[in-house]
């Protein structure tokens, strides 16, 4: 850890020096953000999310939260133009109701301006007036500076979350920004030149942050620290090109790579990562679990505080109080707390095959044969026998499992009453690994056999609005990827995948190009109209969990 050894991040976020009044400050926008609530487009509400209730701020912080991330978007609740670009009254108070909810239960709190980024303040387009930008700026900060500025030392502002800029140019405009972010709220008055501020670069990416980003003025007394966001690898966190893998030397080290690029950087500035996150929808169970304890150990080796984005459906199900995937959580809380996790193995290469820790999968109609898992346990020890979590039985080591180092073996004679000949396809079990420290883990005992599809083929439709190819699914209700590959033998899309590892060329991308429902797999209206444009038949193989030979089924579109 060198330099940084002596980095103290208690539960998941510490801001130094400056920011000592959000010390142990652990921030998540889950929900209050709520991600994609009083940031949707065009209002609270728009993004399938319901408003905002007290409630989940109590989910939160019985999770072990400290902090929450509030995003908002205001371009659509402007009631003038300009020069005074005047907020609607009830939205300004909207805000502060949402605020005094997160506060009143000891929380921290930043507050932005949020998908004005998309709209007036975007950078890279020709035709964005940046004298109206920085007048827009000044006036909307202004008006939520004098709303806010009686609040506590527990609230902080960020500047504006993701503005876009790709130029240099781009970057000084952003710098120009903070200032006038800066000013605005010193003119607002109240406890403002007091209060903590979040200070961005161009995208809150990384590499643009460290490339352009300029200290505020001194005249300014804002304790203040840099914001930057962080999504990668790409591939991975968003499903794209067939990556169902990550926790590699190489992964790790590009991770590590990242965050030690910024902290080198600005060594006496305190850093927040204001959103990261690795979604329950479409992550590998053991990559994502890996991936939560990797990072957040990363962050606290480089003084680098953690806010983790929700959007309401990849972790905390807000209507049922519950966590989506309560283990990720768990590792995440003892991961910045120092406390070592046992953590799953699962493959890490591009090999014909994928293994995954986290599951004990069973082919539906083959016999059933001893399974051997792999881990890590750093250091922990299996503190108690392995339990059924629903029946809360206690299995017997030596007789339903065995331990060899950090490998488990479930025993055949064990696995028979689980995959039974009368057995459905599914979920069967969960079993619970309990440690001596960190979290305790769940091993999903799943049945499968390779879903079918109503149909095999049909006509390019006229219009190109999203396709829904139905099928039946049997074991996880999720598909790992889709190939897609024309009648020539190209690819679809990304024609380079064809130098990547064998499960990923010729894959195409989750959401953008591909999602699913209870119903089957969705084919998005993009991919259609890419087909059209191939003028070729279009044959795209649907490939499940466990990624291994034959688990996939073949649809084709027909010009």
């Amino acid at each position: 850890m060198g330099r940084y050894a002596n980095a103290a991040v208690v539960a998941g976020a510490l801001f130094q020096g400056a920011f000592a009044q959000v010390r142990n400050a652990y921030e998540t926008n889950t929900d209050f953000v709520q991600g994609n609530t009083l940031d949707a487009i065009e209002t609270e509400g728009s993004w399938n999310n319901p408003p905002v209730v007290a409630s989940t701020f109590d989910d939160i912080k019985n999770s072990g939260y400290k902090g929450i991330r509030l995003p908002v978007t205001w371009t659509y609740h402007f009631t003038s133009q300009s020069p005074d670009w005047t907020v609607d009254a009830k939205w300004l108070q909207r805000v502060e109701d949402v605020i005094d909810m997160i506060l009143s239960r000891g929380f921290y709190a930043i507050v932005n301006v949020h998908h004005d980024s998309w709209t007036w303040a975007d950078l890279t387009k020709a035709d964005t007036n940046v004298t109206m930008v920085e007048e827009k700026m000044y006036k909307l900060w202004y008006q939520i500076g004098t709303k806010l500025g009686c609040k506590s030392s527990a609230l902080a502002f960020e500047t504006i979350n993701e503005i876009p800029g790709t130029t240099a140019e781009h970057g000084k405009t952003i710098n120009r920004l903070n200032t006038i972010f800066l000013q605005a709220i010193n003119d607002a008055g109240g406890f403002n030149a007091k209060r903590v501020v979040t200070l961005v670069g161009a995208g809150e990416d990384g590499l643009k942050t460290t490339q352009w980003f300029e200290r505020p003025d001194k005249k300014f007394t804002n304790p203040w620290g840099i914001q930057w966001h962080y999504y990668s690898p790409y591939d991975f966190i968003f499903s794209a090109w067939g990556k169902t893998t990550w926790g590699s030397d190489a992964d790790k080290a590009a991770l590590d790579a990242d965050f030690a690029l910024v902290r080198n950087n600005f060594t006496d500035v305190p850093l927040v990562v204001g959103e990261w996150a690795a979604s329950v929808q479409n992550t590998e169970t053991a990559a994502r679990w890996r991936y939560f304890d990797f990072l957040a150990r990363t962050a606290a080796k480089y003084n680098t505080s953690t806010i983790i984005w929700d959007n309401g459906v990849d972790f905390l199900d807000r209507a049922a109080h519950q966590w989506r995937d309560p283990v990720a959580q768990d590792i995440y809380i003892n991961a910045v707390k120092g406390i070592p996790n046992a953590l799953p193995d699962s493959t890490t290469d591009g090999s014909t095959t994928q293994q995954s820790s986290a599951y004990i999968y069973h082919k539906k109609g083959t016999n059933i044969t001893d399974v051997t898992l792999g881990f890590q346990f750093n250091g922990n020890k299996l503190s108690k026998n392995i339990v059924v979590a629903a029946t809360k039985k206690s299995l017997t080591q030596g007789r339903d499992y065995t331990l060899s180092g950090e490998s488990i073996t479930f025993k055949s004679s064990f696995l028979a009453t689980l995959f039974t000949p009368t057995s459905a396809t599914g979920s069967l079990a969960n079993l619970t690994l309990t440690f001596n420290r960190g979290t305790a883990l769940t091993i999903n005992a799943i049945q499968y056999a390779t879903p079918s599809l109503t149909t095999t083929s049909s006509k390019l439709p006229a219009t190109s609005s999203d396709l829904l190819i139905p099928l039946k699914w049997q074991g996880q209700t999720r598909p790992a990827t889709i190939k897609a590959v024309k009648l020539d033998g190209t690819y679809l899309f990304d024609e380079w995948t064809q130098y990547l590892p064998e499960l990923q060329r010729g894959r195409i991308t989750y959401n953008g190009q591909w999602d699913w429902t209870a119903e089957g797999v969705v084919l998005r209206a993009a991919t259609l109209e890419a087909v059209r444009a191939g003028g070729l038949d279009t044959a795209f193989t649907i490939e499940f969990y466990p990624r291994e030979p034959g688990n996939a089924v073949n649809y084709t579109l027909n010009v």
